[in-house]
């Protein structure tokens, strides 16, 4: 080939969004995943396999070349009872949904607006996550309960101060919700074990992430498995 003729052919690929192929250099996650969303920042969740409780969490930049550069990681915990796929998951099994999810704002227990430029809420004594399947509030933020969604299927945010003292929403079963599929998942700061359902990292990582996350950006989670059928590659 030409050499005029293969310039013009990498400039295709990379005008496409496809990265070309680079002797000698690997190709990170994102780059061997079917669908990242579409921004430029993105963020993986992968554990070993369904059954597992740990794994862990990176976060990457999308440099203009169409290549994904890692920007951080740390170790990570999914649901007590692993993972399950997102779109057949049921709502107090106690696993982590895998897919590729919007993170729709960020929020916490502490005041996080000097050091993030992600759309952010102050948890208060009314921040409720309703999870109710008979509210209209579902899988909804609301401040103050709405009468058609009880306290005892709901979380009230502000009590647990360590795990949402900074945390950003997993957009799992959020723009269309679905009953019974699962409500109030999140990426959050460490508690004591393995989450209901949620990831979450230490509190220096969510710290971090916070700090790097923008949303002029796109910024996209995508959760699953190092491989099967619920693989990180698939979303």
């Amino acid at each position: 080939m030409r050499p005029g003729l293969a310039l013009g052919s990498v400039l295709l690929l990379l005008a496409a969004g496809t990265v070309a192929t680079v002797p000698g250099r690997a190709v990170t996650l994102p780059e061997r995943m079917a669908d990242t969303g579409g921004g430029t920042q993105l963020i993986t969740a992968e554990a070993p396999g369904t059954g597992s409780t740990t794994g862990s969490v990176t976060w990457w930049d999308r440099r203009p070349d169409g290549r994904w550069v890692a920007a951080g990681s740390a170790a990570a915990r999914f649901g007590a009872n692993g993972l399950a796929e997102g779109g057949s998951r049921k709502q107090g099994s106690l696993t982590t949904p895998t897919g590729l999810y919007g993170l729709p704002y960020a929020f916490g227990t502490r005041d996080a607006a000097a050091w993030t430029d992600y759309p952010y809420r102050r948890v208060t004594e009314k921040s409720w996550w309703c999870q109710d399947n008979g509210s209209d509030a579902y899988n909804r933020w609301v401040e103050g309960l709405p009468a058609d969604c009880r306290a005892a299927e709901s979380e009230h945010l502000v009590t647990y101060a360590t795990q949402y003292a900074r945390a950003l929403v997993i957009g799992f079963n959020y723009d269309r919700p679905v009953r019974g599929r699962g409500a109030g998942i999140f990426l959050h700061v460490n508690g004591r074990g393995a989450t209901a359902g949620c990831v979450s990292v230490p509190d220096a990582a969510m710290r971090r992430i916070l700090a790097w996350v923008q949303p002029g950006r796109r910024p996209h989670i995508a959760i699953g498995t190092a491989s099967g059928p619920t693989a990180l590659t698939r979303y």
